[in-house]
């Protein structure tokens, strides 16, 4: 293959990156909403037409962005959660916990990757993106059914509809968690002279929410 034939190959996949990068960059900071087309371009230094012919809309450079870590995370968490099948008992903290490791290699995709991937996912459910819910169904949902099915394990005294507002509130404070961490971190040093990071704020997350998940009722 000849010199030229090769150099325009480098420089798609080049210019993807830079995209991909730039809107990862933005998304993670702004929002999905509050973010332009317009400032990714810039960001990037590309024009309109590189975006439209790599990703074609802003849906589906929102997807990529997310697959980025989507395709490293969710694999990464399903062997975690085998490691909890053969266990005879296990609780929500056991579930939960199998979280950490997964979303800490996440650093491995970006030098801030756990951050990044953690405030994609709250703006994604915060600013109501179902598109990406869809894609995550569709890609991981076998993922997320092993992950229903050992939490309904850890508490068989809850009825479906208990583990659908516990769920839902779980998701709620994951939300906030996920798009108010570098707050929290900042308070935390202010208020209490802690030095706080991300993975902190992840371990308090987990200890919380599985609490709050393995609360039994009695009455």
């Amino acid at each position: 293959m000849s010199e030229s034939a090769v150099r325009p190959k480098k420089s798609k996949v080049s210019t993807q990156k830079k995209i991909l990068d730039a809107a990862e960059t933005l998304f993670a900071r702004e929002g999905f909403e509050q973010t332009s087309l317009r400032q990714i371009t810039q960001e990037a230094d590309v024009n309109l037409a590189s975006v439209n012919y790599h990703f074609g809309s802003k849906k589906a450079l929102i997807q990529a962005v997310v697959a980025r870590y989507m395709n490293v995370f969710m694999p990464a968490l399903e062997t975690e959660l085998k490691r909890l099948d053969d266990k005879p008992e296990i609780d929500s903290l056991a579930v939960f916990a199998s979280f950490k490791a997964p979303l800490i290699s996440l650093d491995q995709v970006h030098k801030r990757g756990t951050e990044h991937f953690l405030r994609l996912l709250g703006f994604a459910y915060s600013e109501t993106q179902g598109h990406l819910r869809r894609y995550t169904q569709t890609a991981f949902g076998d993922v997320l059914q092993h992950l229903l099915a050992l939490l309904h394990r850890a508490n068989p005294k809850l009825t479906e509809q208990d583990m659908f507002w516990r769920l839902h509130f779980v998701l709620g404070a994951t939300v906030f968690a996920q798009v108010s961490g570098q707050a929290l971190i900042e308070i935390a040093q202010a208020e209490f002279d802690e030095r706080a990071d991300i993975q902190t704020v992840i371990e308090h997350l987990i200890t919380f929410i599985a609490g709050g998940l393995d609360s039994q009722l009695d009455g």
